[in-house]
């Protein structure tokens, strides 16, 4: 068999190989436009209370999704946006009597941290920074290791309804506080 016929031959199988890249079968990412950052579990947030700095703090959102703050007890904040926890707290406050008309802010101080595995140099936990891209994900992680496929990723996200789901995203797609960033080994 001449070397002609024998690429000839594998080339089809070249073909196939390259169609079936790892997560070349995910959906793609969809980018979302910019919406209002929803709260989840081990976000830290301040609460002010104005006119009382007693009830004035730093707070970890729960596993359970839920702020423990003093005099109020737990208020729900996981899958709200900053304004909705604010009234929340705020309605709990006329509740129990505390002020007639309170006045609340409440403001992200850490992110819950997104995840890097797969092909790169320290793949692990690492703090979110808003506007993170799956590329500045990796270089965080140190970067691309020398097996890594470099065109894309794939992002776990869990979604509205608390199940996870894996996308392929492009390397300027925005990663999410809680995400989990996946770079792929080549295939030689």
């Amino acid at each position: 068999m001449t070397i002609t016929r024998r690429i000839a031959m594998l080339a089809p199988v070249a073909v196939i190989a390259a169609c079936s890249a790892p997560g070349s079968n995910l959906p793609p990412l969809e980018e979302a436009a910019r919406r209002e950052y929803r709260l989840g579990a081990s976000d830290q947030v301040r609460v002010t209370v104005f006119n009382d700095p007693r009830l004035t703090g730093d707070f970890r959102v729960s596993d359970a999704g839920t702020l423990a703050l003093p005099l109020l007890g737990t208020v729900r904040a996981a899958g709200r946006t900053t304004p909705e926890v604010e009234r929340a707290i705020e309605a709990e406050m006329k509740s129990k009597n505390l002020f007639r008309d309170p006045n609340v802010a409440v403001e992200v101080l850490n992110y819950r941290p997104i995840f890097v595995l797969g092909m790169v140099e320290r793949g692990g936990q690492f703090p979110y920074q808003p506007g993170m891209t799956a590329l500045t994900a990796v270089a965080v992680a140190g970067g691309f290791n020398y097996r890594a496929i470099r065109d894309y990723v794939s992002i776990t996200r869990v979604g509205p309804d608390s199940k996870p789901t894996e996308f392929r995203a492009a390397r300027e797609s925005l990663v999410q506080p809680g995400d989990v960033v996946t770079v792929f080994e080549r295939r030689f």
